[in-house]
């Protein structure tokens, strides 16, 4: 039996992930910073499909929750009361807009929910994973700044981990809650495809992937908006419209069914960039930045220090 363990997988895309992933027999773990919310979704899964699935407080955008919650992780599969973990999903995540708001570490919280809290996890728990293992980032179109997707909050600017973290860029200056979001998911699939070349260095057979579920009004970049603007972007003329502008967008069950796809399937490959779009899971390349194995190196370097990883703590296949 194996066990499958998601970030944000109480909701959105999550939830609908979870519930195929459940259909199919596999054990869960549901990260998420609402026990509440978390048990109530564990609940409704565990009486439809009769699999394990547990619960770990988590608030991704701080450090000491995230430590807290993967030490948990680690003592469930030391007890054995689960197995250990075939996928790590890196799924929680959120647009922030307005002004810049910090977390009780100190930086910028889009910084910290979408990416910081994610790459400590994984250095957290990487060596939890079995040797065919993976870890699926869910990341946004939004990130590759030569898109339409990419045009429609704020183009991503490039990452500077110790600049993100204070939202100072180009002398200081505050970055836009879109431009936020964009960068700290181009941050994601950074991470994603440097982490696959070092657990190949490593001769690992752990698989990296990053995905794109397309914008989804129900979830992600635009559930914070109101009500009635929600509801605009999800009628049919408005989407055949953002299609139409070279938009990509999502929909919630079958992108949710994509990311258990990812999890589970055998014909994706790692450091890849998959989307959802017009109904089809495929394989696209993502931002001209995204490639940059100089630029990945730095933001690693520089996540780790900020995320407090210490030379003992770094697994020894990702040094």
């Amino acid at each position: 039996m194996s066990t499958i363990l998601i970030t944000g997988g109480h909701s959105g895309i999550g939830l609908k992930c979870v519930r195929q992933l459940a259909a199919q027999g596999i054990d869960l773990v549901l990260a998420g910073r609402n026990p509440t919310h978390l048990e109530l979704a564990a609940s409704s899964i565990r009486s439809g499909a009769g699999v394990k699935v547990a619960i770990v407080e988590m608030d991704v955008s701080s450090l000491v929750s995230v430590r807290k919650g993967a030490a948990q992780c680690r003592q469930m599969i030391e007890s054995g009361s689960i197995s250990g973990l075939q996928a790590i999903l890196c799924n929680a995540g959120a647009t922030f807009r307005g002004d810049a708001t910090y977390t009780e570490d100190g930086f910028e919280l889009t910084f910290a929910t979408n990416y910081l809290g994610h790459f400590l996890l994984v250095q957290l728990l990487i060596d939890s994973l079995e040797g065919d293992g993976r870890v699926v980032f869910t990341a946004s179109g939004t990130h590759d700044p030569d898109t339409a997707d990419g045009k429609f909050i704020g183009r991503a600017v490039r990452p500077d981990a110790f600049a993100l973290a204070k939202t100072g860029l180009d002398g200081g200056k505050p970055l836009p809650g879109g431009t936020r979001y964009t960068t700290s998911k181009l941050c994601t699939v950074l991470h994603a495809y440097e982490l696959d070349r070092r657990l190949k260095v490593a001769g690992l057979s752990i698989s990296s992937i990053a995905y794109d579920p397309g914008a989804i009004a129900e979830t992600g970049l635009l559930r914070d908006l109101p009500g009635p603007a929600r509801a605009l972007i999800g009628s049919p003329p408005v989407r055949w419209l953002m299609r139409r502008m070279g938009l990509t967008l999502g929909d919630l069950t079958q992108s949710g069914h994509a990311l258990a796809d990812l999890a589970t399937g055998k014909d994706f490959g790692s450091g890849r960039y998959y989307q959802w779009k017009d109904g089809v899971l495929g394989e696209t390349r993502s931002a001209t930045m995204s490639y940059d194995e100089e630029l990945a190196q730095a933001l690693w370097r520089d996540s780790k220090t900020l995320a407090g990883v210490s030379p003992d703590e770094e697994p020894d296949c990702l040094k």
